[in-house]
């Protein structure tokens, strides 16, 4: 048990303090503009709405790369390995650019989806005319730190991200206020702070990649190879992964839309507890994302005996990390939100929020990282795919319209609705995974180009 403990932390480590990082750019960012107004605030996370979209589905790429490429690594085969991350990151950057088009040619439709007000989606609409821009640098950035947790090499993504947050934060602190003689830009500060953070960490990770990795030894000659096979592998095994977190973005953003038509209020009051239970949740994903990584090498290597094995102990510290970032989210909630320049009802509402996520948290912890660090990781790719289509389409989506639209609940209300499903699919979870039924070798024995 030691021994897979901390092989789970010498890689969730690095991961989690990668993303507290990453979220702590989001959370100077929320700060930043948050001194601006209520209304910046609100039209800024309208406009990250489609970023989310986005995010989920390179997500789902990455989950994919990560499920067949981890496998691939267990089996001692990097000619194939190499050969998904291409494949990935070919999709990934189309996603990127299609985004970016989409946005160039209907801006103005895409934010209405999100928002009725007015004044929060000229807001947002200043804020998408420069993160827009962003997408494209987003998409190959994520695809190749993926690749390399794959080879278990995650230092580099906690690096980038230090180097990321200096330079976020900085730039957020000089284009949002106007300081060192530049011009105050507002909202659009932050975006811009945001684009020139990205551009500088795309070129840092493609020349990790190309010149100091020595395990995958990835090359630009490999991106001009044609992998038919694996492509096809690749959309066979990993489209659901794919497409289930593309739904899970389009969940997302549905219950964007539905907070956006609860008032200025609500839509602050969310940016905000999702800005820390973001913070708070690292340790949840890294411990989900590294245990994906154990178990799709395990199953590649064919040790099948000892994946059992892991299987027990993994749900032990899921239910420990859970319990601990539940406290901690409920702790610490009082004295972040201190730090906003909040009307006393965003106050209130945001510590309702949050202490909805301080249970919630406990769920998502154990069933997410059961589901998808145990039981999608070890080749049960669809059975996710279902259980989330259904719960969010049939359960989720549903009673918070219900709560909202029919009913006229209060916002707290509809949100628990929205959250709901983080502790129904823990029934669901410890069922399944204890069957031992989800296990399958996704490999091939050779490459075809």
């Amino acid at each position: 048990m030691p021994k897979l403990y901390k092989r789970v932390l010498l890689l969730a480590a690095p991961m989690a303090l990668q993303s507290i990082i990453t979220y702590a750019v989001g959370m100077a960012d929320n700060l930043m503009v948050g001194s601006l107004g209520e209304l910046a605030l609100s039209g800024v996370y309208v406009a990250n709405q489609l970023q989310n979209i986005l995010h989920m589905l390179v997500t789902g790429l990455g989950a994919a790369l990560v499920i067949l490429a981890s496998q691939y690594w267990g089996k001692k085969d990097p000619e194939n390995t190499r050969a998904i991350v291409t494949i990935a990151l070919k999709f990934s950057l189309g996603a990127g650019i299609v985004f970016l088009v989409a946005t160039l040619l209907f801006p103005m439709e895409i934010l209405g989806f999100f928002t009725n007000d007015p004044g929060v989606k000229q807001e947002a609409w200043h804020y998408l005319q420069v993160i827009r821009y962003t997408y494209v640098f987003f998409t190959v950035t994520q695809i190749l730190i993926a690749s390399m947790r794959c080879v278990e090499q995650v230092r580099i993504g906690l690096v980038l991200s230090i180097i990321t947050f200096f330079i976020n934060v900085g730039l957020n602190w000089v284009f949002i206020f106007g300081n060192l003689g530049a011009p105050a830009l507002g909202i659009q500060g932050a975006a811009l702070a945001t684009l020139i953070a990205r551009m500088v960490e795309t070129p840092i990770m493609i020349f990790y990649v190309r010149v100091l990795d020595q395990r995958l030894n990835l090359r630009f000659s490999h991106f001009r190879q044609s992998h038919r096979n694996l492509v096809g592998d690749f959309f066979r095994f990993g489209f659901p992964v794919i497409l289930g977190d593309i739904f899970w973005g389009i969940n997302l953003a549905i219950q964007g839309a539905i907070l956006g038509r609860l008032g200025p209020t609500a839509l602050a009051s969310v940016s905000i507890a999702n800005n820390l239970f973001s913070m708070v949740a690292v340790g949840v994903y890294g411990t989900a994302a590294a245990s994906a990584v154990i178990v799709g090498q395990t199953v590649g290597a064919q040790e099948y005996e000892l994946l059992r094995t892991y299987t027990k102990q993994l749900q032990i510290l899921f239910l420990f990390v859970g319990a601990c970032s539940g406290a901690l989210l409920y702790l610490v909630s009082d004295y972040i939100l201190l730090l906003y320049n909040l009307t006393p009802e965003t106050m209130v509402m945001a510590k309702q929020f949050l202490t909805v996520l301080s249970v919630m948290i406990v769920g998502t912890s154990y069933q997410m990282s059961v589901l998808t660090g145990i039981v999608r990781a070890g080749g049960s790719i669809y059975f996710v795919l279902i259980n989330d289509l259904i719960f969010v389409w049939l359960v989720v989506l549903p009673s918070a319209y219900l709560a909202a639209f029919v009913f006229n609940a209060h916002p707290v209300i509809v949100f628990m609705c929205l959250k709901s499903d983080q502790i129904l699919k823990c029934l669901v979870a410890v069922v399944k995974v204890n069957r031992f039924n989800w296990v399958q070798n996704l490999t091939q024995e050779t490459v075809q180009t």
